[in-house]
């Protein structure tokens, strides 16, 4: 097929022992752990899970050093695992949403925290503070054949050598065939999916010249850094 310019990279994910994995949509959970909604000023107990979607392209790898973003003074950490889908559908029953995924892996929410409170202010959307160039940093996927599906492991991440956020994925309010079933229900899902389930508490600025390591036990680890501002 000819197109009227060339057309962009694919973006994608490396598989541990395998091809990459092309990905399609980066839907994103939010505050999806008890104690990160307090943190946040929010109550967990009564709020039903919602929902904002990342660019495919905005996907960096494990090992990168990536300029600091634009336009911020805030920029946040937020560790979360990664849902890849193989199968996609709509209205998923809860009880058979496991057989769609094709994997997992550990990501970074990287959010321009003080673009998303402005944007939070003015009752506006959070594009501009969860949608930018690098902001979805993404270790190697690890396969359903190879780690099953993780539902007690602990997630992690330390800036520098210091430890930031701490938890378990098994704190999270909605688990992922609870998650996959609910969002199946707003979007058709699609092979080539990855869902980002929520981050614990912790979160905290990043800047120029800091490394963040981080993962989640037994699934996938992750570091980049921040370049220094010349």
């Amino acid at each position: 097929m000819a197109f009227a310019i060339t057309p962009p990279p694919q973006a994608t994910v490396p598989v541990v022992g395998g091809d990459p994995f092309p990905v399609r949509r980066i839907y994103c959970v939010g505050r999806n752990y008890a104690a990160h909604a307090r943190e946040m000023g929010h109550d967990p107990d009564r709020e039903p899970p919602f929902f904002f979607m990342k660019p495919a392209d905005a996907v960096t790898m494990d090992g990168s050093a990536i300029d600091y973003p634009p336009a911020t003074s805030d920029l946040h950490h937020e560790i979360e695992l990664v849902v890849a889908l193989s199968k996609g559908g709509v209205n998923i029953p809860e009880d058979q949403a496991l057989d769609h995924v094709f994997g997992y892996t550990v990501g970074l929410d990287m959010t321009r925290r003080d673009l998303q409170g402005e944007a939070k202010e003015k009752g506006r959307p959070w594009d501009t503070g969860k949608g930018f160039d690098n902001g979805a940093p993404m270790g190697a996927l690890r396969t359903v054949a190879d780690v099953g599906h993780p539902s007690d492991a602990r997630i992690w991440v330390d800036v520098n050598g210091e430890g930031r956020q701490e938890g378990n994925i098994n704190q999270m309010i909605w688990n992922v065939p609870e998650t996959i079933a609910y969002l199946s229900g707003l979007f058709e899902l699609c092979p080539g999916d990855l869902i980002m389930t929520g981050t614990p508490e912790g979160v905290a600025a990043v800047g120029p010249g800091d490394r963040l390591e981080g993962g989640v036990e037994g699934i996938a680890t992750l570091s980049i850094s921040y370049n220094s501002k010349s």
